[in-house]
């Protein structure tokens, strides 16, 4: 298709975080403040964000909107030269259906930006004052969702694979199903008294997190009904300590630091089988 000739707009992706407004990044706030035309779902972004918006900006709200219904002002975008930003929960890269919009907007000759928000997994793990990758512990954090929703999962994706690896674990959108997910990260391999983190509208003012075993899970999540604006955390990180990165060892050394020799020389001991 041939980008049409005369005024040109541009699509502002923002992450808009977890839900709390003053989560926001500078750079978000800043593209809320310069759009035109401002598109959020109020079913999942916080009306607070919408306060960076400047006067006189169109608002939309696009909880009752399919894409279709969002593109006619992309196409007024581009017809009349006026910046759009696109609202998204979390962060866009995130199960927000952003790859399919850059495409249209590709199509439409409109020029792009994202914006990258702070994910919900992240402010859970601030909420609860956990660190998700503790050394000797867990070293790696796996984001996936449940299979069988309404997004069919790709082969090898299902969580009882990804349990195997017995790392963190972020579950989005699968608090309605807490039996399944609880059944899957058990067959997976994680032990009965894995801990776990259930956090509903982290950072909003209402949210709720509560903290049980893997064993507990389907329970804990059907006795608070909660079945949307759920995550779950999960692995044994969530209850680990008193181990040490090397980081800012004293016996680690890198481009801006020399490593104090006795210390070294105790690290290389402790490495040793």
């Amino acid at each position: 298709m041939t980008p049409p000739s005369g005024p040109r707009g541009r699509v502002l992706f923002v992450g808009a975080g977890p839900g709390a407004a003053d989560l926001l990044t500078f750079r978000a706030a800043r593209a809320i403040a310069s759009a035109d035309v401002v598109i959020w779902a109020a079913s999942l972004v916080h009306p607070d964000v919408l306060e960076h918006a400047r006067d006189g900006a169109e608002i939309v709200d696009s909880a009752q909107l399919p894409m279709e219904g969002v593109l006619p002002y992309y196409e007024r975008a581009v017809a009349e030269g006026l910046t759009v930003a696109r609202i998204h929960s979390g962060d866009p890269a995130l199960w927000g259906a952003l790859q399919e919009q850059l495409d249209r907007c590709k199509e439409m000759g409109l020029e792009t930006e994202v914006v990258p928000g702070v994910s919900s997994f992240s402010a859970v793990a601030a909420v609860v004052e956990r660190e998700l990758t503790i050394p000797e512990v867990a070293q790696s954090v796996v984001l996936t969702r449940l299979g069988g929703g309404k997004t069919p999962m790709p082969p090898g994706e299902e969580v009882r694979a990804f349990a195997r690896h017995g790392t963190t674990m972020a579950l989005f959108l699968s608090a309605a199903r807490s039996g399944q997910l609880q059944e899957e990260l058990l067959e997976g391999g994680y032990p009965e008294d894995t801990p776990c983190v259930v956090a509903y509208q982290a950072t909003w003012p209402d949210e709720l997190v509560v903290r049980c075993t893997l064993g507990e899970l389907e329970a804990t999540v059907k006795e608070h009904r909660l079945w949307k604006h759920t995550l779950v955390l999960v692995g044994p990180a969530l209850a680990a300590g008193g181990t040490r990165s090397h980081l800012y060892h004293p016996g680690h050394f890198h481009g801006h630091r020399r490593a104090e020799p006795s210390a070294r020389r105790r690290l290389r001991e402790a490495r040793r089988p």
